[in-house]
């Protein structure tokens, strides 16, 4: 069976990700990075969903890249932008984005696959519902391809890894149907960017997931502080 490297951050994205990768009958190595995060929350999903969905190894790399990096899903003395408008959400890039973080996590998942014999890469990308990443698009999972190709022992020989970003242009009501039908638990993922007992119902992935749910006309499973 061939064996595909899947990033997994235990948010909705991500798990529902993993779960595609099983269906299309690939044998999963779950690929989680503790890199300096405020909170520990979603690593704790992501070894929720590896085993729910019988990963065939789960690797959790750490990277102590906390203070190094400008981000306020890292740095103590910044805040996590909350109750932003759609229109917000949709235009610039806040605070959250993590500088090159993709091309450090897709460097060393291709580092692990090349070593393995990988035959893919899955990444939870979504450049429909997203907060304007600019590591979250097709043009720059197209260069990191290219570079796959050029840039490895494997490219070079013709038997290049593949990066599959399945849920690239699905809306977030798209993949939460996804989600339902691939049986994925999502009461146990976690998308808050921040670790409190319950989601904050606040940050951008938050109010992201919400509006899925609500466009895919379900409640979402998760707990929310103030939420009946």
């Amino acid at each position: 069976m061939a064996e595909a490297i899947v990033l997994l951050s235990g948010g909705l994205d991500s798990s529902t990700v993993l779960a595609l990768a099983k269906e299309r009958g690939f044998d999963v190595v779950a690929l989680t990075f503790d890199y300096g995060q405020k909170h520990k929350r979603e690593l704790n999903s992501s070894r929720k969903m590896a085993r729910h969905f019988k990963a065939k190894e789960h690797i959790i790399v750490p990277l102590s890249l906390g203070e190094l990096l400008r981000s306020s899903l890292t740095r103590g003395s910044m805040s996590i932008p909350e109750n932003r408008t759609e229109e917000e959400i949709s235009s610039g890039v806040p605070s959250t984005y993590v500088p090159s973080r993709n091309i450090i996590f897709l460097s060393i998942a291709a580092s692990i696959a090349e070593s393995r014999g990988a035959e893919a890469i899955f990444i939870a990308t979504n450049s429909v519902d997203f907060s304007g990443y600019p590591d979250c698009t097709a043009e720059f999972l197209s260069a990191f391809q290219m570079t796959l190709d050029i840039g490895t022992k494997a490219g070079r020989e013709g038997r290049g890894i593949r990066v599959e970003a399945p849920i690239l242009t699905k809306s977030k009501a798209d993949i939460v149907r996804e989600a339902i039908r691939l049986k994925v638990p999502m009461e146990d993922t976690w998308s808050c960017y921040k670790g409190g007992v319950k989601a904050c119902g606040k940050c951008d992935s938050c109010l992201l997931r919400l509006r899925g749910f609500s466009e895919a006309g379900i409640r979402d499973p998760l707990e929310y502080e103030g939420r009946k």
